[in-house]
């Protein structure tokens, strides 16, 4: 997942915001069963850093089958308070420890507030 839909996320977004903001979007990658969601929240941390701040959760879509809510709500799609989604903080922690490796962070991922973990990594705009 992190080298699939997140890093590209993070690349983007970065490259499409100015300096100064906070940015943000949610990105899926998953099959017919299940999907894996991720909020990918990125802001300049310092001149060539940037701090990304991660949270993922799993929608099951056989539930959503079997429970005739098919496909599954909008709402499960989305972390509070906009949704319903559940933070899976084991998830959440093996994608950005690939995505820290991946973009060689500078720290250990740390957690936020809003259950989401962070990392800052080295990044120059080509």
């Amino acid at each position: 997942m992190a080298r699939a839909v997140v890093e590209p996320a993070v690349l983007e977004l970065v490259r499409q915001y100015p300096r100064g903001r906070s940015f943000s979007t949610t990105v899926t990658f998953g099959g017919d069963d299940f999907s894996m969601c991720a909020h990918v929240r990125a802001r300049w941390a310092a001149p060539g850093q940037v701090k990304i701040a991660l949270a993922c959760w799993v929608v099951n879509k056989d539930t959503a089958r079997y429970l005739g809510d098919n496909p599954p709500a909008e709402e499960e799609m989305r972390l509070p308070p906009d949704g319903t989604a559940e933070w899976d903080e084991e998830l959440t922690s093996r994608v950005i420890g690939h995505l820290a490796a991946r973009m060689d962070a500078l720290a250990t991922p740390l957690p936020t507030t809003d259950e989401h973990l962070t990392i800052t990594v080295p990044f120059v705009l080509t």
